[in-house]
């Protein structure tokens, strides 16, 4: 019942926000104030790329990058269960901000989806819709494990979708968003729009957001996503992003 009901939840809050451009702070750890820097600009989603060190998640896009004074912990999980306590039950004071925190397994992923399900089970109020409405949603892509074991996680991990990939009923339920390489439509410096639009109805269609990465990180994309109906702009340059998304004359 509560499965059911929390999905139901999350199919509204979908729908409300496709038409809406997100912002997902890409590789946001990389940044001078990683996490906050994206609430600042209340990013949709934030992002963190992982891997599992001597028991602990350690943030960093590459194996040799690793410091495992840096770990999911550190950066986000306990500055965001810190904030909660802050705004009472809330990521900051606007109260319709309830940003998603995106986890990229970089390996090893059923291993790493245990970590972050215990790690995340300790912290219900900040990250449990269930128990809070206003919590952060977790999401997982890159090494997600097989499909088939998606439905075994609690209801507060959701994943990030492919579109090539075949979902059954219930396994489609824990996909929050579609994500896909922009390199995938765009050949010879021409952008195959027919496919791309194609791709982003069958998501819509099935109430899921769309994001593209690998694009070029400027104003004429994101002009071009909004207009093609891509719910999620994939940054480096949050507060860039953000200006021109509030500007109305580039609607």
């Amino acid at each position: 019942m509560m499965k059911s009901l929390l999905f139901t939840v999350l199919m509204l809050i979908v729908s409300v926000i496709q038409g809406q451009v997100l912002i997902h702070s890409h590789n946001d750890y990389e940044g001078s104030e990683p996490l906050f820097n994206a609430l600042r600009y209340e990013a949709f989603t934030v992002e963190a790329d992982v891997y599992l060190v001597n028991g602990k998640l350690a943030v960093a896009h590459d194996r040799k990058d690793i410091d495992t004074s840096r770990t999911l912990s550190s950066l986000y999980l306990d500055p965001l269960d810190s904030l909660f306590k802050l705004y009472k039950g809330r990521v900051s004071a606007n109260k319709n901000y309830r940003p998603t925190l995106a986890i990229d397994i970089k390996s090893d992923g059923p291993a790493v989806l245990s970590e972050i399900a215990r790690l995340v089970k300790t912290k219900p109020e900040v990250f449990d819709r269930r128990k809070n409405k206003n919590a952060i949603q977790i999401i997982v892509s890159g090494d997600r494990g097989p499909i088939e074991q998606w439905t075994k996680y609690p209801p507060f991990i959701m994943f990030d979708g492919r579109p090539l990939e075949h979902y059954n009923e219930k396994t489609l339920e824990k996909v929050l968003t579609i994500s896909d390489s922009y390199g995938r439509y765009a050949r010879n410096n021409q952008l195959d729009t027919a496919a791309l639009i194609k791709m982003i109805k069958t998501a819509h269609d099935h109430n899921k957001l769309v994001r593209l990465w690998g694009a070029p990180d400027e104003p004429q994309t994101w002009i071009l996503f909004r207009r093609l109906g891509v719910d999620i702009i994939n940054t480096d340059k949050i507060a860039e992003c953000r200006a021109f998304l509030a500007d109305k004359s580039n609607q």
